[in-house]
Formats: C-alpha cells, structure tokens, sequence
C-alpha cells in the first residue's frame, strides 16, 4: 500500500504507531529520533508518507517538514502532536503537511489519515 518512515523521539510511540500502520498493510521502510535523522532518512529512503512528531531534541518537527518539502515539494508529511499544541499544528500544515493525528493514538484516525495522504 504504501513505504512509511516514521519519526518520534520515543521508541514507544514509533513502536505503537508502527505496528498500527503494518496492521494496516503499509511497509515500514525506517525509523528516526529527531528531525535531522528524519530528513537523512528521507533522502535515502524516498519513502511514500512520513509521520513527524512535533516536539523532538536536536531538530524538531516543524524543522524537519520545512526542509523535507523544499528539497522534495511532493512529500507527504503528517505530522504527529499531543494535546495542546494546536498552534504547531497549523504551523505544520501551513508549511504543507497534509494531516494530523493526536497521541495517542487511535487506529480508526490513523487509518483515516493514511488512507487521506496515500490519496494526494
């Protein structure tokens, strides 16, 4: 269905997400810590959708997505926020991610959601 990679600072999350989205019949093709790892990643990888947690060390999300969608201006990117970071999250789409989802996470939204970006 689709190459996922996926980015968040907690190997929890990244855990928990990646088993909802294989359930899902999508393919993990890697995972990253922070926003600089993610866009490494990117290039390497060109993967389909990349899922962004929003506040990570080193780099953050918002970062990683700006520099992602200057380089590659047709990737799809969703973004990843707890509760509370509402303002971030229309940053993020101002910058051009497609979709959000909240932690934590709900398999119907995560599908949802997916299935909203695989169609861009």
């Amino acid at each position: 269905m689709g190459r996922l990679l996926i980015t968040d600072d907690a190997a929890f999350m990244r855990m928990s997400l990646k088993q909802i989205v294989t359930n899902a019949g999508y393919e993990v093709v890697g995972e990253a810590e922070n926003g600089k790892e993610a866009v490494e990643l990117y290039e390497e990888m060109k993967p389909d959708l990349v899922t962004m947690d929003i506040t990570m060390p080193e780099m953050n999300g918002i970062e990683a997505l700006k520099e992602i969608k200057e380089k590659h201006p047709n990737a799809r990117v969703l973004m990843c926020s707890a509760m509370g970071q509402q303002a971030m999250v229309v940053d993020a789409i101002k910058h051009g991610a497609i979709d959000f989802i909240v932690k934590p996470f709900d398999e119907v939204r995560i599908r949802e959601a997916l299935g909203k970006a695989m169609a861009r």
